[in-house]
């Protein structure tokens, strides 16, 4: 933990912990001038209950110590959650204790006598070390948190399905297939199985067969050694070998070329590969998850796709709904895409006017989630007011929905008068109430748009056919 100054600085804390008075007040004199804010404790065991109360970045310990050295001071901090980095002190000669105290964890060893800038070189090390592994640490936290179930939205029964079937999966390294629709959302899903699973420490590596050369796809999924070919100038690991302990998602895999498919096989039953101009095999610990937009059993019955590979890649299927099969979903992930695009642009951008929920609801999205996604975005960048209309729209969506309003109406059971009234009411909706000039737009005289107006009001209007909210 860092200690505040009180001016909006922070100073690494340290402990150093020694029962030799006489280079405690020399360190403590030393790392302070350095800018460091510095305790003291007498000996090991203060030195422990020290670092079990909180707030210590670094421990600095002597391993010499009659009540507790500064071995045993290391294992029992090494139980201690947040754990400090140690260095420790030893004197000339027992090198073999300093490297006991390596191998039970301690950053780094100095050796009596030393140099302070020896010290200080080596603290300034172990906080950064330090430093970058809890920024990693947060950064796969903050990744955790995006692919959680609650960041997946779907409320509807299909997707609930899918969340169940993902919770289930948890614990299970075997292989799945995920089929679905372009831009149904089948990385996401696969992210998130790895972060739910034992592998989430371990890499995700993502990888499109489609949009790879046939002639570079197999030294990027194997690697090769060093002269395998013109210009393999060093030894390149693979994608199988950087997914190591984890999980390698091969996206449109019925893209892959028929002659890499053996290989692929041989990978996923004997779980080792050769990389390209290697004489012996390498064992790899992967996870597969592949995935794919075309109908598998087509290429199947072409004998563009091996049976038996398929057969491996497929233990667990997962079919993804297209976004027009989960109509539910549609207006809370238009809201969750909203707040994203709003943060992202700066805008005070909040929700969608009613009329523009209606054209969401209404349409196909052939693009699905992707399509849904870009639609937003593009709104939220040209809206002027803090909630989108129709107007912000793509102008085929709403086009769309003018040209399906009939078969609506249809579907709908709506009469002739029906649709007349509605029509009627937006005209006057659109020339703002004035009787005059919507008898002229829809060709009527004046005392017959008043008779119609005067039956309207008399009689309720059918549900199916209020007008929508003007945008």
């Amino acid at each position: 933990m860092l200690a505040s100054d009180g001016d909006g600085t922070t100073r690494a804390v340290i402990l150093v912990v020694d029962d030799d008075a006489d280079m405690r007040d020399f360190l403590k004199e030393e790392l302070e001038r350095e800018g460091f804010s510095v305790e003291i404790a007498l000996g090991g065991r203060a030195g422990v209950e020290r670092v079990k109360q909180g707030g210590i970045d670094l421990v600095v310990s002597d391993v010499k110590m009659p009540d507790l050295d500064g071995l045993d001071l290391l294992r029992e901090i090494r139980a201690v959650e947040p754990t400090p980095h140690v260095i420790t002190i030893t004197a000339f000669g027992s090198i073999d204790t300093a490297i006991r105290a390596v191998k039970l964890g301690a950053f780094d060893y100095i050796t009596k006598p030393f140099e302070i800038d020896q010290l200080l070189l080596t603290i300034r090390k172990a906080l950064d070390e330090r430093a970058l592994r809890s920024e990693v640490g947060r950064l796969r936290e903050e990744v955790a948190r995006a692919y959680r179930f609650d960041n997946i939205i779907g409320r509807s029964p299909p997707m609930q399905e899918i969340f169940g079937l993902i919770k289930r999966l948890a614990g299970s390294t075997a292989n799945v297939l995920i089929t679905g629709e372009s831009g149904t959302g089948k990385e996401l899903v696969a992210r998130a199985m790895h972060f739910h699973s034992p592998r989430k420490s371990r890499p995700f590596v993502a990888v499109n067969c489609a949009a790879i050369p046939d002639a570079l796809l197999e030294s990027d999924l194997f690697g090769y050694k060093r002269g395998a070919f013109t210009d393999a100038r060093t030894d390149r690991p693979g994608l199988f070998v950087e997914a190591e302990g984890g999980t390698l998602f091969l996206d449109e895999i019925v893209e892959l070329p028929l002659g890499l498919q053996p290989k692929l096989l041989r990978v996923l039953q004997e779980r080792e590969i050769r990389p390209l101009g290697a004489t012996k095999t390498e064992r790899v610990d992967v996870r597969v998850i592949a995935a794919t937009n075309r109908d598998l059993d087509v290429s199947l019955k072409q004998g563009a796709f091996r049976e038996d590979l398929y057969y491996r890649l497929n233990v667990i299927h997962m079919k993804l709904p297209p976004l027009r099969a989960r109509n539910e979903d549609v207006l809370p992930l238009a809201e969750h895409f909203l707040a994203r695009a709003a943060e992202r642009a700066g805008k005070t951008v909040r929700g969608f006017k009613e009329a523009a929920n209606k054209i969401l609801l209404g349409y196909g999205w052939p693009g699905n989630v992707r399509e849904l996604q870009n639609v937003v975005e593009r709104a939220v960048a040209l809206a002027e007011g803090p909630i989108i209309g129709v107007e912000d729209l793509p102008p085929a969506m709403r086009e769309r929905r003018n040209q399906d309003r009939l078969a609506t109406a249809v579907a709908q059971g709506l009469t002739l008068g029906d649709l007349e009234r509605e029509y009627i009411q937006r005209v006057m909706d659109a020339e703002g109430g004035n009787k005059t000039r919507a008898a002229q737009r829809l060709g009527l005289d004046r005392k017959t748009l008043y008779r119609k107006l005067e039956e309207y009001a008399a009689a309720p209007a059918p549900d199916d056919a209020e007008p929508e909210d003007s945008p």
